[in-house]
């Protein structure tokens, strides 16, 4: 789920499955929040996959937040990937507190892959805004201890 402008939740599964569909060897999408939070995902057996996925998705984005912070003048994450045996996982920027994961089989080309999440995220960027997370009464009283 997504919010837009009028703080309505959108059902985005069917973005992240036309992507998958269009791409040959392209196995699954995940939208997710900066904090790792499934927001849309097409491709997994499970939410429990897709959950993993988002966790995993998360810490790899800020990993490469961080090298950029570090050694590149705070320049942006563009998108990072994890070449693996039989699999390639990119995950880039998806808007403001969110990023966009895709896994596709080795034969995939990671230029098409690249490119066609590139403009999915471009034509539909306001939608993938997360807003942060409010702390509750209770934590914020807490936090003051």
């Amino acid at each position: 789920m997504s919010d837009i402008g009028t703080g309505q939740p959108q059902n985005l599964d069917w973005l992240l499955a036309g992507l998958v569909q269009r791409v040959p060897h392209t196995r699954s999408a995940l939208l997710l929040s900066s904090d790792g939070l499934v927001k849309a995902y097409d491709g997994f057996g499970e939410i429990a996959e897709a959950e993993h996925m988002a966790a995993l998705a998360s810490g790899l984005h800020s990993l490469g937040r961080s090298a950029g912070m570090r050694f590149a003048s705070g320049a942006d994450v563009r998108q990072v990937v994890v070449e693996l045996e039989t699999h390639v996982l990119f995950v880039c920027s998806a808007g403001s507190g969110a990023s966009l994961a895709v896994l596709a089989d080795r034969e995939a080309d990671a230029a098409v892959l690249g490119y066609e999440m590139a403009m999915l995220v471009k034509s539909v960027r306001p939608y993938f805004v997360t807003p942060a997370r409010q702390q509750s009464a209770n934590a914020s009283r807490d936090a003051g201890r």
